[in-house]
């Protein structure tokens, strides 16, 4: 299957209601977020005919070649060889910054320890100034934010970026649209998040473009869940509440689908994965089956949401960056690297 230069076509990926009687497939583009978190981190239904069933959809999904330019050269060397890493990429394709979709807005490292017994999700801020190496064609090869490098080089020239970034070897690639958290919020019949500080959006999906958050835990809707999961100018840090917030949501996602049993039948994950298969994006060597059943007994009490040491913003001519701590950041991916959960843990919370 021909390799996508982008997340998708904005057309593609708006956010809308499914259309009654409509081909199955427009709806699935939307749900995204749960099928790789869900049937990776949760891993249900893979037993059996389940396991069958799940094998003969994934020929479905769409592949792409995430590293066939990617210089084996100047790749870090992999360390714990049964230690996984995956890069997953999402564009929150109506965000006002960026009405294309060219650009990657959500960057994260999942580190799934050797033996499975947990997974450490590493939220790299998308204003991060990293240095982003040059392609064949010339383009990059200069200091920038982290996003850019997808806009210049695609899923490539984002594993080099990465790879350089954090010297962790990236062994898959998966693409999500975050866009999808409405569709699967809905899905679920909503998700409680617990409000930490009222606020009100100013780019709702609501017709008037606002919505207010009270302080406290409630249960949200899609449309809510996803306008709680993308606002970023009503907070003074800016990304930083954001990617709390995603990450909020993704849990809450996770907790959702196991204690409502919608995914605890095989019968029930087929449907699910039928539905959903041309939503996904991962690379050619990536198999949804075998992750899955090797990731079954792992739940979202072992997942742990940490986010990219930085010395906050500050100012690189006229753009507004995220600054890495790089001394810190140094320590922290090296123990990634070395899949040595407890200071993974120590340094990533700040300890």
């Amino acid at each position: 299957m021909a390799q996508r230069s982008q997340l998708a076509e904005p057309d593609d990926i708006q956010v809308a209601e499914a259309v009654p009687g409509g081909p199955p497939r427009r709806r699935a583009r939307r749900i995204v977020l749960i099928v790789l978190l869900v049937l990776v981190l949760l891993g249900v239904g893979v037993i059996g005919a389940g396991g069958l069933y799940l094998r003969s959809v994934e020929g479905d999904i769409e592949r792409v070649e995430a590293f066939d330019q990617v210089p084996e050269a100047d790749r870090p060397v992999k360390t714990i060889a049964d230690a996984m890493n995956i890069l997953i990429l999402g564009s929150d394709t109506r965000d006002p910054d960026n009405p294309s979709g060219s650009r990657s807005d959500t960057i994260i490292l999942a580190h799934l320890t050797q033996g499975r017994s947990s997974a450490q999700l590493v939220s790299i801020p998308r204003d991060t100034w990293v240095s982003v190496p040059k392609t064949k064609d010339g383009q990059g090869g200069q200091d920038a934010k982290i996003n850019a490098a997808y806009a210049w080089g695609g899923i490539p020239l984002m594993v080099q970026t990465v790879e350089k970034f954090t010297q962790v070897r990236i062994d898959h690639v998966a693409l999500i649209d975050f866009a999808g958290f409405k569709d699967i919020v809905d899905a679920l019949g909503g998700v409680e998040i617990d409000v930490a500080e009222g606020f009100t959006s100013t780019h709702s999906l609501n017709p008037d473009g606002r919505r207010t958050f009270v302080k406290g835990r409630q249960t949200m809707d899609g449309a809510a869940a996803l306008d709680y999961a993308r606002e970023r100018y009503a907070f003074a840090d800016g990304d930083f509440t954001r990617i709390e917030h995603q990450q909020q949501v993704i849990k809450a996602i996770l907790d959702k689908a196991v204690s409502g049993g919608m995914l605890t039948s095989p019968g029930q994950v087929n449907s699910f994965l039928r539905a959903t298969a041309d939503a996904v994006t991962v690379d050619d060597t990536l198999s949804i089956a075998d992750m899955a059943a090797d990731m079954r007994h792992l739940r979202s009490d072992n997942l742990t949401f940490i986010t990219s040491p930085t010395k906050g913003t500050g100012q690189v001519g006229a753009e507004s960056v995220v600054l890495a701590d790089t001394e810190k950041a140094k320590s922290f991916y090296d123990a990634v690297r070395r899949d040595a959960v407890p200071e993974i843990l120590s340094i990533g919370k700040g300890k």
